[in-house]
């Protein structure tokens, strides 16, 4: 199954809008359905934002919040009976059924776009400014996205808390930038427990899930021979599959996001939760940049 996904790349809220310098295609393997698939990443003109494409079936997907068909275990988009799912780790960096998982990060797009390179566009970029708090629950888990005042661009804090002792509690927040998405979250992979692996695979899901796209947790132990990239990879994934959902508003948020347990159901619900407010964010404009005659 082939596709492509086109549009603009998340490099932050700059001046300029931008873009890929050329097309760069990948094959993999999906991790869910465990087909291989071909994509390729190509550029767009400005304003255009990021659409998936299912080259199979003739269909564009917009990659936006209120797309989103489905949350468990991955975010999937859909547009009518065409679907494309687990977008979460390529949204983050920026066909078929699903993107390749590659290795489980978003590290293996981001390395795609560095080869097609990327340029700046004359179009101003926007962003959506959150205004006042939003914030949606389930038990104790919760996301919230807040205003914050004297910055410009997105402040993520999350924590988790899962009873498998190699996990357990863990915390982190960031300022989002494309220096610290490389260095802090692109390199952190996807992650199950070993306990759930068989369930997921008897209901269809993982299909395509190895050690080497994923990292196994069985209780207190790691099962990766390598072990992990580094000591707190598991809640960097859970920051690195926000921004993939968050990038799913449309264009970059100005504000800053808190959350506690949350994953793609719970960022999600934010997003419609923060649109369906017309009080609670305004879209903001760079001023145009001059361009040489």
């Amino acid at each position: 199954m082939d596709g492509f996904l086109q549009g603009a790349i998340p490099t932050g809220f700059g001046a300029r809008q931008s873009t890929l310098k050329a097309p760069i295609g990948c094959v993999g393997v999906g991790l869910h359905a465990g087909r291989r698939v071909s994509l390729t990443l190509h550029p767009a003109q400005p304003g255009h934002g990021i659409t998936f494409r299912r080259t199979d079936l003739g269909v564009d997907i917009p990659a936006r919040f209120d797309r989103v068909a489905a949350t468990s275990l991955s975010t999937v988009l859909a547009q009518g009976a065409a679907s494309v799912g687990t977008v979460e780790h390529v949204m983050a960096a920026l066909d078929g059924p699903e993107p390749p998982i590659l290795d489980g990060s978003a590290a293996p797009y981001l390395f795609l776009i560095d080869c097609a390179g990327v340029v700046e566009q004359t179009e101003p970029r926007t962003a959506i400014r959150v205004c006042r708090p939003v914030r949606v629950t389930d038990g104790d888990a919760f996301a919230e996205l807040r205003p914050n005042p004297g910055a410009q661009g997105l402040d993520l804090a999350l924590s988790i808390d899962f009873a498998a002792a190699a996990i357990g509690r863990q915390a982190l927040s960031i300022r989002l930038t494309p220096e610290s998405f490389r260095h802090e979250l692109a390199r952190a992979r996807t992650f199950a427990l070993a306990e759930e692996v068989e369930q997921m695979r008897a209901a269809g899901l993982v299909q395509g899930g190895s050690l080497d796209n994923a990292v196994v947790v069985d209780r207190a132990r790691v099962l990766n021979p390598a072990g992990l990239r580094m000591p707190d990879e598991f809640v960097r994934h859970k920051l690195l599959d926000a921004v993939g959902d968050l990038a799913l508003a449309g264009a970059p948020l100005d504000g800053r996001f808190v959350a506690h347990r949350s994953g793609h159901t719970l960022n999600n619900r934010l997003l419609r939760a923060l649109f369906a407010d017309a009080s609670a964010w305004r879209e903001i404009s760079s001023e145009p940049l001059s361009v040489a005659a």
